[in-house]
């Protein structure tokens, strides 16, 4: 079991997960990355998401992999 954490950036912001949560493997990191991308842009407030980015980081800061929440979103048209 490892402990990953799950910061989300754009070009002006960036926010940082401080507790992170424990997974067993990629996989379910990968799949706790999209619940998080899903739980954020689901929320109300307006909040246009497709710059976003999730950075899923291991307990020593480097990062694993990517999400980019238009990967989810698609593109504007």
């Amino acid at each position: 079991m490892a402990q990953v954490f799950f910061h989300c950036s754009n070009d002006d912001e960036f926010l940082i997960d401080r507790r992170g949560t424990s997974v067993l493997d990629l996989t379910e990191a990968r799949d706790h990355a999209a619940r998080v991308v899903h739980t954020l842009i689901s929320t109300e407030g307006g909040e246009d998401w497709r710059d976003w980015v999730l950075h899923i980081s291991d307990d020593l800061g480097e990062e694993i992999f990517t999400m980019p929440f238009s990967s989810m979103l698609g593109r504007m048209h």
